[in-house]
């Protein structure tokens, strides 16, 4: 039974962490796919970082800087550039040259986050404050039930690392491809299933500001199912004018102007 409740706790703060990131920072904050309710997007922009370790600003600057230059020598993060091991290492140098970036104003960063900015811990240069404090609550956590659960704890608010290098990695290296873009975005249902879609880099990437990353009758984005709890609770606007198009629907179409007779 403990076992099941380390796992239950992890799993919430991994869902959590993930929620966060791809509704929040992904498709609302960067990309406009949703509208968030003012005080939702205020909340994000100034207390993101306490809840899951990264600042909104930073990931937004370095995620718009990754769609400008998809898997070429100025992708901060491409396993073709990278490999799969140095996924890690460089997510964490493109987070922190946007960082540095946005706290000096300096281009690129000034001109692609001009609609954002950074949180209280990093303008003051006291960005480990919210990694102490989710240790702390950890540890709190540990001595109170038990040091697995903290650990669980610690582990699944802190998972956005491994997050965004199944991501990376796997979408930009293995997988189909339902559209012939000049990057290398891939497909990935395993990243797709394990990071609410996110795994679906090829159909990301030809419509980024897309709510919906799924293209596939076959293709599962949980991500879209959050979007539109989110709608229905009154977080945020689903923006339906740039969602992309249903497969079934473009076949249908492309079908019947094939049929139709030539003028």
């Amino acid at each position: 039974m403990y076992y099941a409740l380390c796992f239950l706790v992890f799993f919430v703060a991994y869902a959590l962490t993930i929620v966060t990131t791809s509704v929040g920072y992904h498709r609302g904050l960067t990309h406009g796919a949703v509208t968030l309710h003012p005080r939702l997007r205020r909340f994000l922009m100034d207390y993101g970082m306490w809840l899951i370790g990264i600042d909104a600003a930073a990931w937004i600057c370095m995620h718009r800087l990754h769609h400008q230059h998809s898997d070429t020598k100025d992708d901060p993060h491409s396993p073709l550039n990278v490999g799969f091991l140095g996924m890690f290492g460089a997510q964490l140098a493109g987070y922190d040259r946007s960082l540095a970036g946005l706290k000096a104003g300096a281009e690129p960063y000034a001109t692609i986050g001009h609609d954002v900015h950074l949180s209280w811990p990093n303008r003051s240069g006291l960005w480990g404050l919210p990694y102490l404090l989710h240790a702390a609550i950890a540890v709190a956590v540990g001595v109170q039930w038990g040091w697995l659960m903290g650990v669980a704890l610690f582990a699944g608010m802190m998972s956005h690392a491994v997050q965004g290098a199944c991501i990376n990695a796997l979408g930009h290296a293995v997988g189909g491809r339902n559209f012939d873009l000049p990057d290398n975005s891939r497909n990935n249902t395993f990243a797709a299933w394990a990071v609410l879609g996110e795994g679906y880099q090829n159909n990301h990437h030809r419509y980024p500001a897309s709510a919906r990353f799924s293209y596939r009758p076959s293709e599962v984005d949980m991500g879209w199912g959050v979007c539109r709890l989110g709608e229905f609770l009154g977080l945020l606007r689903i923006e339906r004018s740039t969602l992309m198009p249903k497969l079934v629907a473009v076949e249908a179409a492309a079908a019947a102007a094939a049929a139709a007779p030539a003028q």
